[in-house]
């Protein structure tokens, strides 16, 4: 008798169906597993048969075949473990036949299941696949809640699956936790000073522009960036859904629980090439698109490698990440805005108004030259963040009501809004998308005359006018006119012409 058990296995970024064929035959007793199994999928024979007989079923002293279809895909992982289990007692007839239902989950030797990587893009394909019911191990079972059209069984040992599908035991409803936001309790409430910095952030957020922070130690750099997140919209549900997604792909990361805050990283410039885009030989996803729907936060930027640096130019352009081995390709979302912060010279006060900087010409050159200019080029704001000054210091001046986190989130949100209107944020604005805006006159002539002295270069132009659009929403203007344009052309420093 061949019994068949729906399950699935992970690949990049997506699950994909696989069947678990189980034959018992006459034959010396002995378990074979193909199908494309790697060294964890063989190993999960030893934990089967252990878990079979410690939870009081009779396992048979037969020849057992298991079948992993489709033979081409590979399979990986410990998702099969109960799967196969199922099978082996429903062909000696110790199960009930289930129907529509497909089972993931890892098997522990005294017949507990354990908890699986990848439960949001199994329940989505399981979804897609016409299921009706997906049992997956207790522990993955808050995340898989979260999933719509589908009835979630959650079980804890081998045994439930009898007492389950005999009717015994009817599994408890999920209770959904309201989703968390501004977990970090930051707020720009708590930063004196530093009004053009706030500004330049509140813009970023608005349009979903890439921005650099310049300045010395200890001007404020990485204190604002870290309270970016709290001026950001919440996430969309499909956007919470997606980002739990891809958060759950990565090994130990079950259990998560959906935020509605946008993902926040912050890898160190120590990062490897493969912890920054991903990899492997079934490529785990990287800081890039862990950081989808969200920000990527590099601090001390020109320490990162040059390698580390360029690769980010193919997501910024195109919000995806292709991870290319001999055996296939994988695709990974990649739609983050990237936040910088940089010193402006290797000893950090170039500029500054207290301490004096020991670099010379060539050493300043070379360390802003680590950041190459097609990177730069896809940078929107490049600000100076000098030293607070002192009067900035008094606690005694409260941050005007209108600089609040509430406040810019407010105007930020309806910044979104007007471009969502459009058809996508202004940081994504394509050129005949600027040709179209609505700019007046003395505007148009006004960013014409910078690019003509040659104050602006011709690959400065379009991100100008990006963020000039920005500001205009900001403001509530229908039209973009020369204010818009001259502070837009204020927050393009030195470094980035």
């Amino acid at each position: 008798m061949i019994v068949k058990i729906p399950s699935a296995t992970i690949t990049g970024p997506s699950a994909h169906p696989v069947c678990v064929e189980v034959g018992c035959h006459n034959g010396l007793p002995s378990e074979t597993i193909v199908g494309l199994p790697d060294a964890v999928v063989k190993e999960s024979r030893s934990r089967i048969r252990s878990a079979i007989r410690y939870c009081k079923y009779e396992f048979p002293a037969r020849a057992i075949t298991i079948n992993l279809a489709p033979a081409e895909l590979k399979k990986e992982g410990p998702f099969f473990d109960l799967p196969i289990a199922i099978g082996i007692l429903q062909s000696t007839g110790q199960l009930p036949t289930i129907t529509n239902t497909l089972f993931v989950g890892e098997l522990g030797l005294g017949g507990d299941i354990r908890p699986v990587r990848g439960i949001i893009s199994i329940g989505l394909m399981a979804i897609r696949e016409g299921y009706s019911r997906l049992v997956v191990p207790f522990e993955n079972a808050a995340e898989a809640s979260l999933l719509p059209n589908i009835e979630i069984i959650p079980i804890e040992r081998l045994n439930d699956i009898q007492t389950w599908a005999s009717g015994q035991w009817v599994p408890t409803p999920i209770t959904k936790i309201p989703p968390p936001t501004h977990r970090n309790g930051l707020s720009f409430d708590d930063v004196y000073g530093q009004w053009m910095a706030k500004r330049a952030l509140e813009i970023a957020a608005s349009g979903n522009h890439n921005i650099l922070l310049n300045g010395p130690p200890g001007s404020g750099k990485t204190m604002l960036i870290r309270r970016l997140p709290t001026i950001l919209p919440p996430l969309q549900w499909t956007e919470a859904l997606e980002s739990l997604e891809i958060q759950t792909l990565i090994p130990g990361n079950h259990g998560q629980v959906l935020s509605m805050d946008r993902p926040f990283r912050s890898p160190h410039h120590t990062i490897s090439y493969a912890g920054m885009v991903g990899g492997g030989s079934n490529p785990l996803p990287g800081e890039i698109s862990l950081a989808h729907n969200g920000i990527l936060f590099l601090d001390e930027l020109p320490e990162f490698p040059r390698p580390i640096l360029e690769l980010l130019r193919q997501p910024l352009e195109d919000r995806k990440i292709t991870i290319s081995r001999a055996s296939a390709s994988v695709t990974y979302p990649a739609n983050f805005s990237l936040v910088a912060a940089m010193n402006p010279c290797p000893c950090g006060y170039h500029g500054d108004n207290l301490k004096r900087c020991t670099c010379n010409p060539q050493q300043i050159s070379k360390y802003i030259k680590r950041i190459s200019g097609p990177l730069l080029d896809r940078i929107d704001i490049i600000i100076d963040v000098p030293r607070p000054k002192i009067e900035d210091w008094n606690p005694s001046m409260a941050v005007p009501i209108e600089l609040s986190t509430i406040e810019i989130q407010k105007r930020v949100i309806a910044a979104q809004h007007r471009q969502l209107d459009r058809g996508g944020p202004n940081a994504t604005l394509s050129p005949q998308q600027l040709h179209a805006v609505n700019i007046s006159t003395n505007a148009r002539h006004l960013i014409g005359s910078y690019l003509a002295r040659g104050l602006v270069s011709g690959r400065s132009h379009d991100k100008i006018l990006r963020v000039a659009q920005t500001i205009a929403d900001l403001s509530g203007a229908e039209q973009i006119s020369e204010i818009h344009v001259a502070e837009a052309i204020q927050l393009r420093s030195s470094l980035g012409n």
